[in-house]
């Protein structure tokens, strides 16, 4: 009769708290802490010194002891926390016609370098090749459908690596490849390639090293307009104090 203890299975995963911090949960302890501040639940003094320790924690664990004591932190939020980007466009976003043609017929064109976007290009390839590089263009809108369509020819699409990237559509004798991306960033844009490979190629791949700036300045301005409604409260707050 063997009387040796079973081996201890060894954890699979690390405990939540154990798990290093990201940007994403010390935003989400500051905003608890903001929102404590300006109900009055923890004053200046305590607000700064939290703060101050949130950007100083490493692990989950330690962001939560800055928020264990406040209402906030034992609310479960019901939204999940990655959305899948769809795989086709939000009906009525994209308008039926393009904002601008990229047409190549026994020549080459290309549009690159820093150009506005729009919300729809039409790329057209006929025995000629067509590069479309949206690496550094402005995007003034947060879908972009690009139709594509290459006979006996080859349209090259790139896009920033920090945008997401989805295809639709197919190969008659020719190759039609899309990778599909997904952004950490939810505001990120999100680039719809759709079209056929006649004889021809299609490719879109995103450009690596290269990243769409206006992403980040889209969520500082978010936090900016959050901060300065917290602000407001916490002033509306004083001033009913002081007219005590």
């Amino acid at each position: 009769m063997d009387l040796q203890k079973p081996a201890r299975t060894q954890d699979a995963a690390p405990r939540v708290t154990e798990l290093r911090a990201s940007d994403a949960d010390r935003d989400r302890v500051a905003d608890i802490l903001r929102e404590a501040l300006a109900e009055g639940r923890l004053t200046a003094d305590e607000h700064a010194e939290r703060v101050d320790g949130v950007l100083n924690a490493k692990t989950v664990g330690e962001l939560e002891v800055f928020i264990r004591d406040l209402p906030a932190a034992h609310q479960h939020a019901a939204a999940p926390a990655y959305t899948p980007v769809p795989s086709r466009p939000t009906p009525g976003a994209i308008p039926a016609e393009a904002d601008a043609n990229v047409v190549a017929v026994f020549s080459s064109a290309s549009r690159r370098g820093r150009w506005r976007a729009g919300r729809r290009l039409h790329a057209f390839s006929v025995f000629g090749s067509v590069e479309i590089d949206l690496s550094e263009a402005i995007f003034e809108y947060q879908q972009v459908v690009i139709k594509a369509v290459s006979v006996f020819g080859d349209i090259q699409i790139r896009v920033p690596e920090n945008v997401s990237l989805r295809g639709t559509g197919g190969g008659v004798l020719g190759n039609f490849e899309v990778d599909t991306l997904d952004s950490v960033e939810t505001d990120a844009p999100v680039v719809y390639v759709d079209g056929w490979a006649v004889l021809g190629n299609v490719e879109a791949h995103p450009k690596r090293g290269k990243r769409v700036a206006d992403i980040l300045e889209r969520v500082q301005s978010k936090v900016d307009r959050k901060l300065e409604r917290v602000q407001d409260k916490v002033d509306r707050k004083l001033r009913k104090h002081l007219d005590r």
